[in-house]
C-alpha cells in the first residue's frame, strides 16, 4: 500500500509499504477514506526525530471502512464505517473506566514512562503505524472505533478522531462559569474548535492568533479574534473589566512564537544523532512557552488555564510566583477521545453543524501530495489551516 513515511527532519515521503495484517485476534483492518494532518504531526516533522525511525508511517486522524476483523472482534464487521480515535485504549482498565483513556494501563509505554499508545507517534507512544495510508491496523478494535452512519460526508465525522474532542476537553478543563469569558490562545484547528465550542456553550470567546486567515475564520463563528501584538493581553483584560478571562485554553503548544534560544535548541537537536539527542530532549527545556505565559497573564485571579497544545520539555521554567499569587488552576493532558464521544457525536450529526465542521478544511488533496502539504501547513502558507488527505 501507499503510506506517508517519516524520512528525516522536515522530510516525509509517500512510499510503498507492506499492507497491514491481523496480528492479534482483537485487531481490525480499516481501508482509509480520509485522514488529516494534525498540528502535532508538525512536531514529528520538526523536532521528534530522535524518537522516530526512517520509514515510520505517520498520522493519527483517520476514518474509513472495515475490511477485515480478527476472530475475537464482536463489535465490528466488514463494511462498517468507522472513525479511529488517536488513543489506543482497552476500555476496561482502571484508567479507562475513569475516563482517562489516554492513560490506558493496557497500552502504556512503560519503557519511556509514557501514557497510552498513539497511532503514528514515535517510540515514546508505542511506534504504532499511523493512518496517513491506504490501510490501518487497529488494535483492540472492539473499543478503538467510533461507528458512524452512511449518509453524511467524511468531513462531518473525521475530526472526532482527535481535534474536536481535544478542543472539547480543553474547554471543559478551563472551567468557565455559565455566561463567562473564555480566551483561546492560537487559532489552528484545535483552537478553532475550542473557540467554537465556547460559543456553543454560551461563553464570550476572545481568541488570539497572528495569522489573518485564522482570525477571519474564527470570526465567522461568533469569536472575537485579535492579532498577536505586544499589547494583546492588555486588550483582553480591558474587555473583561480589568480582571482577565475566567478560563484560557492554550491551543498552541511547544512551537509558540518567540524564544529564539529554544528555537536554536530545536535546531541543535535536529542535527545530532538520535542517541545524543534523546537525553537532551528528555531532560531539557525544549518548549517555547510564550503561549503559556500569555495564558497565565490573561486569566483572572482564581481562573483556570487549560493546556491543549502539546508540550515535551522536562525542565521548562514556569512563573510559579504568579501562578501561586493569582491562585491559578492548571489542567492539561492528552485528550481522552472516547470519554467525550457521546457528547459530540449527536452534535456533528446535527444538520445545523453547530461547530462548523464543514468550515475548517482549507486543503483536500490526494495522499501523494502529503509531503508538499506538510511544508505548506508548517509555514502557514496559502491560507492553510487544515489539510485532509484522500488515499
Amino acid at each position: 500500500m501507499k503510506a506517508l513515511t517519516w524520512q528525516g527532519k522536515r522530510k516525509v515521503s509517500v512510499e510503498e509499504v507492506p499492507d497491514p495484517t491481523i496480528l492479534e485476534h482483537t485487531d481490525a483492518i480499516v481501508k482509509i477514506t480520509s485522514t488529516a494532518i494534525c498540528g502535532s504531526d508538525l512536531h514529528l516533522y520538526e523536532l521528534f526525530g530522535p524518537f522516530i525511525d526512517a520509514g515510520d508511517v505517520l498520522g493519527h486522524e483517520a476514518m474509513g471502512v472495515v475490511v477485515e476483523v480478527g476472530n475475537a472482534v464482536t463489535a465490528l464487521k466488514p463494511g462498517d464505517r468507522v472513525v479511529v480515535p488517536f488513543n489506543i485504549s482497552c476500555g476496561h482498565c482502571f484508567m479507562c473506566e475513569r475516563g482517562l483513556q489516554s492513560q490506558c494501563e493496557t497500552t502504556q509505554v512503560t519503557e519511556y514512562g509514557s501514557g497510552g499508545s498513539l497511532f503514528g507517534y514515535t517510540k515514546l507512544y508505542g511506534q504504532v503505524p499511523g493512518g496517513q495510508a491506504e490501510y490501518l491496523r487497529v488494535p483492540l478494535a472492539d473499543y478503538n472505533h467510533i461507528k458512524v452512519g452512511e449518509d453524511l460526508p467524511d468531513q462531518r465525522f473525521l475530526f472526532l478522531s482527535d481535534i474536536l474532542p481535544t478542543a472539547w476537553q480543553g474547554v471543559q478543563y478551563a472551567r468557565v462559569p455559565d455566561g463567562g469569558t473564555l480566551a483561546v490562545m492560537g487559532l489552528g484547528p484545535v483552537g478553532q474548535f475550542a473557540a467554537r465550542v465556547g460559543v456553543h456553550l454560551g461563553y464570550r470567546v476572545l481568541a488570539v492568533d497572528p495569522v489573518l486567515e485564522r482570525r477571519e475564520m474564527a470570526s465567522r463563528h461568533g469569536v472575537e479574534a485579535f492579532d498577536l501584538t505586544d499589547d494583546v493581553v492588555a486588550q483582553l483584560r480591558d474587555l473583561t473589566e480589568g480582571r482577565g478571562a475566567d478560563g484560557v485554553v492554550d491551543a498552541v503548544g511547544m512551537e509558540a512564537h518567540g524564544s529564539p534560544v529554544v528555537k536554536a535548541t530545536h535546531a541543535v537537536m535536529g542535527a545530532l544523532p538520535s542517541a545524543a539527542a534523546r537525553p537532551m530532549m528528555e531532560h531539557s527545556g525544549v518548549d517555547r512557552l510564550a503561549a503559556v505565559y500569555s495564558s497565565i497573564d490573561v486569566v483572572r485571579r482564581g481562573g483556570t488555564v487549560s493546556l491543549s497544545g502539546v508540550y515535551a520539555g522536562e525542565a521548562d521554567i514556569l512563573p510559579m510566583k504568579t501562578l501561586f499569587d493569582k491562585q491559578i488552576s492548571v489542567r492539561m493532558g492528552q485528550c481522552n477521545v472516547k470519554r467525550w464521544i457521546d457528547d459530540l457525536l449527536p452534535l456533528v450529526e446535527d444538520s445545523s453543524d453547530p461547530f462548523g465542521v464543514m468550515d475548517l478544511v482549507t486543503h483536500e488533496v490526494p495522499l501523494v501530495d502529503a509531503p508538499a502539504m506538510y511544508e505548506t501547513f508548517q509555514k502557514k502558507e496559502d491560507g492553510c489551516i487544515k489539510v485532509v488527505l484522500k488515499p
